[in-house]
């Protein structure tokens, strides 16, 4: 349903224990804006009636049971964006704006030989950064 990756994890269980939130669950809730994207908050927070509560990675997250389809199949992770600078990113598949991130790091022989003409198969090489224009930081400003 939606998972935390290990980065994230990481850094989200450093600003747990800096606000001595270490027993509260990790809230994350979305919505779709007026342009279709979607928009994402989160923060630490108590489960409430309905409230789904699943374990990612040690962190107990909790989502509205409202917002379960909407967040189906995401990602939180915490990675460095262009600017050098770390963030926290949701990987959304079901937000239009989504771009799958791309793994670089395989070679070229991965392609099909009738793919070595240099003609694209369709794919993009830019890393999905999961932004849309909810994106949220942690209270660092990262």
């Amino acid at each position: 349903m939606f998972t935390v990756t290990k980065a994230a994890a990481t850094e989200l269980k450093k600003s747990m224990a800096h606000h001595d939130f270490d027993d509260m669950p990790l809230r994350i809730a979305a919505e779709k804006n007026h342009q279709g994207s979607v928009d994402y908050q989160m923060g630490f927070d108590e489960a409430g009636p309905g409230d789904v509560m699943i374990a990612c990675s040690g962190i107990d997250v909790v989502i509205a049971n409202d917002h379960k389809p909407l967040l189906s199949g995401t990602s939180l992770d915490f990675v460095e964006m262009d600017d050098g600078k770390m963030h926290f990113i949701f990987l959304n598949p079901n937000d239009p704006t989504y771009v799958p991130p791309v793994d670089n790091s395989t070679e070229s022989s991965d392609l099909k030989p009738d793919q070595s003409d240099g003609q694209s198969d369709g794919q993009s090489d830019g890393r999905s950064d999961g932004q849309s224009s909810g994106q949220n930081t942690d209270d660092n400003g990262k």
